[in-house]
């Protein structure tokens, strides 16, 4: 029994490996969910953080959208957008590891098996499109790309050009209606 146990982990080590370094992160990140809300006084370099961490959690809401609003209103709303879009598609690579590493990790019902077929078909313009809109289906697109080992190269640029694009509307939204927002509320 030990033996087989051995041999399986041996055969899958990488796809392990990928599936608790995905776990790990976003335990993590919920954990230290405090933490990691406290890093937008940092700036630019606050919104990359938290950029790479609110989308490193699979499922598990982190406030990126907030800093990038929030940066966007008193930081370059340009430069908030791109460097928001840069950090966003690094965190997203726990998903697709996720994926990679084991495809227990989700449920193939009906909403699973309508992603996979759009990944299947249109893999580049699902990533792409999912990515530029806030939506819950992007965690799932992104577990199934790495299930289907969707090319990794191909994922990170689709992914890149949707969140820098939802990114920098996100941004230049807080960089107009930031001060209305807070005028309303004091």
């Amino acid at each position: 029994m030990l033996e087989t146990i051995w041999a399986f982990v041996r055969k899958h080590r990488s796809q392990l490996l990928a599936l608790l370094f995905s776990i790990a992160i976003t335990v993590s990140v919920v954990v230290f969910r405090e933490q990691v809300a406290a890093l937008k006084g940092y700036g630019y370099l606050g919104v990359f953080v938290v950029g790479v961490l609110g989308n490193a959690t699979v499922l598990f809401p982190v406030p990126s959208l907030a800093v990038t609003f929030a940066g966007g209103g008193v930081l370059n709303p340009l430069l908030v957008g791109l460097v928001a879009g840069l950090g966003e598609p690094i965190g997203e690579l726990t998903g697709y590891l996720a994926g990679y590493g084991g495809s227990a990790v989700i449920e193939e019902g009906p909403r699973f098996q309508r992603v996979k077929s759009w990944m299947e078909r249109r893999g580049f313009l699902t990533i792409l499109i999912l990515s530029a809109i806030p939506n819950p289906l992007f965690d799932l697109a992104g577990v199934t790309a790495g299930i289907i080992r969707f090319p990794l190269h191909l994922f990170l640029l689709a992914c890149w050009l949707g969140k820098t694009a939802k990114a920098l509307v996100i941004a230049y939204l807080g960089a107009r209606f930031l001060d209305l927002i807070q005028h309303w509320v004091t």
